[in-house]
């Protein structure tokens, strides 16, 4: 099992993280609620990680605190949500903000999801209730470090032509349809805006804080 992953940040996706150590470079899936906090490339990372392991595939997931990894291992055992839906759903909430969801029995919130509906809600409702007590005491630094998860920058960005269409590419990689995809960035487009600022702003308003 890899546990945790320390190095070099080469390159950054919504949705990927290529991390250089000892000589090797990993490819790291992640959730956007992760990748928000990536340093620049070129800058130190560490990522705690849980390595998926199936017949046709190997997968390093990767998440910027321990707290959203032991959430993500938990979502898996719930009947129904493999590791792609459990990474999108902490994309569009984090460790704290689903805690709170199932806490308060809100299943609006867990529906706008991409992939869940309202009977994987009502089973992460009811699955996930007594699960989530295993979290207790855990928490995120408001800025992490090596024992924490990432180091975050100041200032985020992402290369793009179009920084819309990266936002939308982004989003229906996630599991959203094209139209939504289209529908929730030209909502909240404005000029100057990076594909990183429209995928975050989308995301807030088709999820309820």
């Amino acid at each position: 099992m890899i546990g945790r992953i320390r190095g070099i940040l080469v390159e950054k996706t919504p949705g990927q993280a290529l991390v250089e150590c000892g000589g090797l470079s990993y490819e790291v899936d992640i959730p956007f609620t992760t990748f928000y906090h990536l340093p620049d490339p070129d800058q130190e990372v560490t990522l705690h990680t849980h390595f998926v392991v199936r017949e046709d595939a190997q997968s390093l997931f990767g998440f910027a605190s321990r707290l959203d990894r032991d959430l993500f291992r938990l979502l898996i055992k719930v009947n129904g949500v493999g590791p792609k839906m459990a990474a999108g759903i902490l994309s569009g909430l984090d460790a704290q903000q689903f805690i709170r969801c199932v806490e308060g029995r809100d299943i609006a919130s867990l529906i706008k999801l991409p992939g869940v509906g309202k009977k994987t809600a009502e089973r992460l409702l009811i699955e996930m209730t007594d699960r989530i007590k295993h979290l207790e005491g855990q928490f995120i630094p408001a800025t992490a470090g090596i024992d924490g998860g990432v180091t975050a920058s100041p200032q985020l960005s992402i290369s793009a032509h179009n920084p819309a269409d990266e936002a939308e590419a982004a989003l229906i990689a996630l599991g959203y349809k094209p139209q939504e995809a289209a529908r929730a960035i030209s909502k909240v487009a404005e000029e100057g805006m990076t594909s990183e600022a429209l995928i975050r702003l989308a995301l807030r308003n088709m999820i309820p804080a």
